[in-house]
């Protein structure tokens, strides 16, 4: 049994509020165990300008953590589970997750208090591929501009005027105590979540024996489940960065429901279905939605963007 636990994260505040939250989990199931939180600057932290499917996709947000695991200067690596492309360095995993905060989509605004209410020619902030698609979708008549940035700088845009609304996260205003800028969380019917959004990852080499025991601990049932069945549909589908895919998995009882879509960029086309069946079955029924996706047109909406092979 190791004494000693450490944590690679972002420098962002929330990345850093995600594995400090971590860190009080572990040391309460493993008393007497010392955590430390070391700060690291990723690529998708430093390239803010443009797009992260011009950069290379989400991916950007962990490689450096990855490469500390590798170098054995970090133990555990902790990121918000939509950062995670479902193919990661074959000596890694994700070894366990926290329980699922609100996965909903935030509309913030200082002057407007609903997305359907937002005047023609609006502007509205963005970084995501998947909200600019569905944004778009239910409201061609708004203009849609980058926003990229950590949660308080889009906020600053916001304030000073560049956008008339932007849409986050819930789970992370609500986890930096700024829920009082949301002025309503999006139906998922019209922003569908991004997979595994508002879950925290925790993620560690393969052969790291103590430490996969230390964080079997804390392991959140009913969100692993969750989380197994959304990316088994990313990871069907298989489509890159710069395709919008949406993946949204409710768990009641044994009984997994997998809601999903995929889009052109433009969101002038949206593809839609679900599935639903056993929890224990969860990566098959994921693999079986992300099929039939692919069945109805996916495939098409996916080659259109670039991302086929």
């Amino acid at each position: 049994m190791r004494n000693t636990l450490r944590i690679a994260t972002r420098k962002s505040q929330l990345a850093l509020w995600q594995a400090n939250t971590v860190a009080k989990h572990l040391s309460a199931a493993n008393p007497g165990i010392e955590v430390v939180v070391l700060p690291m600057s990723t690529s998708g932290d430093r390239q803010l300008e443009t797009l992260l499917a011009k950069q290379g996709g989400k991916g950007l947000f962990i490689k450096e953590l990855e490469i500390a695991l590798l170098e054995q200067r970090a133990d555990i690596a902790v990121h918000s589970m939509k950062d995670v492309p479902v193919d990661i360095l074959s000596e890694m995993h994700i070894a366990a997750v926290l329980e699922r905060d609100d996965p909903r989509d935030a509309f913030v605004s200082n002057r407007f208090e609903h997305f359907l209410e937002l005047p023609k020619n609006s502007t509205l902030g963005t970084s995501s591929l998947r909200r600019r698609c569905q944004l778009q979708h239910a409201r061609p008549d708004l203009s849609v501009g980058l926003l990229r940035g950590n949660v308080h700088t889009r906020l600053r845009k916001l304030d000073d005027g560049e956008f008339d609304a932007i849409v986050l996260a819930v789970a992370g205003l609500n986890r930096l105590n700024l829920a009082d800028r949301i002025r309503e969380p999006l139906d998922p019917e019209v922003s569908l979540p991004a997979v595994c959004q508002g879950t925290i990852g925790i993620e560690c080499r393969l052969d790291d024996e103590a430490t996969n025991e230390l964080l079997g601990k804390i392991n959140h049932a009913d969100t692993w489940t969750v989380t197994a069945g959304e990316r088994a549909v990313s990871r069907k589908l298989c489509g890159g960065c710069n395709t919008p895919v949406a993946v949204y998995g409710e768990l009641s009882g044994d009984r997994l429901e997998l809601r999903a879509l995929v889009g052109s960029q433009d969101g002038s086309e949206i593809l839609r279905d679900n599935i639903a069946g056993r929890a224990s079955d969860a990566e098959a029924l994921g693999t079986r939605l992300g099929e039939q996706l692919l069945d109805s047109g996916a495939a098409r909406l996916i080659e259109a963007s670039g991302d086929s092979d």
